[in-house]
């Protein structure tokens, strides 16, 4: 399954796929299909969610990064492998060193999730923390390779990558065989074009659509221009799919086999994540949110059953307290409110009644005095509130309003 040039522009074909599906019994598992009764709704046709988010490491990345690593020659197992991850390639490869016996070096950049760190360590890789941002992680890893001899594990641009994310294409075919679309997230380009050519080597009438944060997409530019174009300072939550540059190997594939690559805003990503803690009791990073985003921003768009890919569940605490209020806010269910009132005892109580009668649940006041512009008898406050969704946040309004409030635009 290895080829000899790392970085060679060899095709990938459904027998690769094939052989690294062999390869990976009873390594990877082939995680749930999970049917979606309120996407389904949405969509007018069957929605099933596939949870690679339920893969071991939390991600789709150990497929890959275990038949690139099985390919290695002894000379090369012995020099040890290395690899450039913020989290879930990082967790691959250093799984799939440990199951291989194969010593892994894995760089993560100085600000990288403490949970990510500490899961990669206990996966067996030798753990450093270099670089302020993962262009710097990725030179500090090539440069160790350099030095030592180590293999560079790249997490998507190389055949047996691609080959390995593909069985993910297989298993959809297998568990939803009437399956007519397939959304998947792209970053780097390993996961669309591996299952590209699973998918469209046995059924050509499906479509395989990838889907892309606004804020990192280069593929729409690549596609356009005929080859892989970067762009400047990628920027989106969904750090799992934040790739500043298509890869060669994936890119060409894609070009040659993918319907569509499509875009989805911050706020799309952050409803989804909280779509799929809510409805599907899953927990998913905002990449592998990225498929239930382009189905929440364009519902009709997509010929069913629909299969949307979660490619991963590996979220930082921190970060999804964070999403999960976006995402709240989003889909309106948060109200901030500016409004003006009579300074004077009682009156701020007398607000807080009203709001209690609107059923509307307070979750922050700040009271300001001291502005030039008010009056002298004026106070102003603003609200943070927790409402049941954009009805009701004009309902809220509506009612302050009618009680003789002065709310601010």
């Amino acid at each position: 399954m290895s080829f000899s040039t790392p970085g060679s522009l060899r095709s990938v074909i459904l027998d690769d796929v094939r052989g690294a599906q062999k390869m990976l019994a009873g390594v990877a598992r082939m995680t749930a299909m999970e049917g979606s009764r309120h996407l389904s709704q949405l969509v007018g046709a069957p929605v099933h969610l596939k949870c690679e988010n339920l893969q071991r490491t939390g991600s789709f990345k150990l497929r890959g990064a275990y038949v690139r690593i099985s390919g290695l020659r002894p000379e090369e197992r012995a020099a040890g492998v290395v690899a450039a991850s913020a989290g879930n390639h990082a967790q691959g490869v250093a799984l799939a060193s440990s199951l291989l016996g194969v010593r892994s070096t894995v760089f993560m950049p100085v600000g990288a999730p403490l949970p990510k760190v500490a899961a990669t360590r206990e996966y067996g890789a030798d753990v450093r923390l270099q670089g302020q941002g993962i262009e710097e992680t990725l030179a500090a890893a090539e440069d160790y390779a350099h030095e030592t001899g180590a293999v560079f594990i790249h997490p998507f641009d190389h055949p047996d990558i691609v080959a390995g994310q593909g069985t993910v294409g297989l298993e959809i075919l297998e568990q939803c065989p009437e399956v007519r679309t397939i959304l998947v997230g792209v970053g780097g380009g390993g996961l669309l074009a591996g299952i590209a050519v699973a998918v469209k080597s046995v059924r050509p009438d499906v479509k395989v659509i990838g889907v892309q944060a606004e804020g990192a997409a280069a593929y729409p530019p690549s596609l356009a221009a005929g080859h892989p174009v970067s762009i400047d300072a990628p920027t989106t939550m969904a750090d799992g799919i934040k790739v500043g540059r298509p890869g060669d190997v994936p890119f060409k594939i894609i070009g040659d086999l993918v319907d569509g690559v499509r875009t989805v805003s911050e706020d799309a990503l952050s409803s989804a994540l909280l779509l799929c803690l809510e409805r599907a009791k899953l927990v998913v990073e905002p990449a592998g949110a990225s498929t239930v985003a382009a189905l929440l921003s364009e519902p009709k768009a997509f010929a069913g059953p629909v299969v949307a890919l979660l490619s991963g569940g590996n979220v930082d605490p921190l970060l999804m307290q964070r999403i999960l209020r976006h995402g709240m806010a989003a889909a309106g269910r948060y109200l901030s409110l500016r409004l003006r009132l009579t300074d004077r005892p009682g009156a701020l109580a007398a607000l807080l009644g009203a709001l209690s009668v609107a059923d509307a649940n307070v979750l922050d006041v700040s009271h300001v005095r001291t502005d030039p512009r008010l009056g002298l008898t004026e106070a102003e406050v603003e609200l943070q509130l927790e409402t049941k969704g954009p009805e009701h946040c004009e309902e809220v309004a509506v009612a302050l309003r009618a009680a003789g409030y002065r709310v601010m635009d």
